[in-house]
């Protein structure tokens, strides 16, 4: 049961997740969202550096057409992100970047929606590789019959969705989210939430590969044998040799793009 409420889950969040990585297509209609969008983005790009003061609420609720109010609401969530500090008779300030949270999930869209450079690729995939492997092995000692056959249900139907990129990331995504929480470790299980836009950019950004999806299908059961065979080993190999994979996909659709 929880398996599939997992896959619901999945399906819904990335059915809005899996649209282009564009602000708009995140920032809904709130003139809150609508403004702490322009100012993540702005202050990710560098627009405002480390350090740089934010200008008055006076001129910022004049430039961006809002009231004190809202603008106070947005220095807050921003503030809880890590990125700015405020302090009486100072001001309010962009702080440091190695202080602000990258895995929240807005930092993420705002660093990733615009351009993205293979450094910035190549960051998500390090993060992946310091966790998936590791869940894996701890899934092919740990996981249930039930698990593993939900783990293969998902990959029909990745087969199923053969190279189309958007029908192919819903079970993709589930895929490796599951695989997280079948390590049994539940602080382990609880990144499959806490990076689950990581997973989502990572996906985006190799829809443009020409050789499609489907030639990661003989990867992805290789991870689910070594599950069902109870070899960690093998499972953590499979794993880092799928994430390898999706990086070079990374890198010809990025390439691909500059073109």
């Amino acid at each position: 049961m929880n398996s599939m409420k997992n896959t619901k889950n999945a399906r819904v969040r990335s059915s809005v997740l899996m649209a282009p990585l564009r602000m708009e297509g995140i920032s809904g209609s709130s003139l809150h969202t609508r403004v702490l969008n322009e100012i993540g983005q702005s202050i990710v790009r560098g627009d405002l550096s480390p350090g740089d003061q934010l200008p008055n609420a006076d001129d910022w609720s004049a430039a961006h057409g809002v009231s004190r109010t809202v603008l106070r609401e947005v220095i807050k969530v921003l503030a809880g992100k890590g990125m700015v500090e405020s302090r009486p008779k100072i001001g309010t300030r962009v702080r440091p970047r190695q202080e602000w949270n990258f895995l929240d999930p807005d930092v993420l869209l705002w660093r990733y929606g615009g351009r993205t450079t293979a450094e910035d690729a190549r960051s998500l995939f390090e993060l992946r590789r310091a966790i998936e492997p590791t869940a894996g092995a701890l899934a092919a000692e740990r996981a249930t019959s039930a698990e593993i056959k939900h783990l293969r249900a998902l990959l029909v139907e990745m087969e199923l969705a053969g190279d189309d990129g958007a029908r192919f990331a819903v079970p993709d995504l589930a895929f490796h989210q599951a695989v997280l929480r079948m390590s049994g470790n539940e602080l382990i299980g609880s990144l499959a939430a806490l990076i689950e836009t990581a997973l989502v950019i990572s996906f985006r950004l190799s829809d443009d590969n020409p050789q499609g999806q489907s030639h990661s299908l003989p990867l992805h059961q290789e991870v689910v044998d070594s599950i069902e065979n109870r070899d960690p080993a093998a499972a953590s190999r499979a794993l880092v040799s799928l994430l390898d994979g999706a990086e070079e996909d990374v890198k010809r659709a990025l390439s691909a793009r500059q073109r």
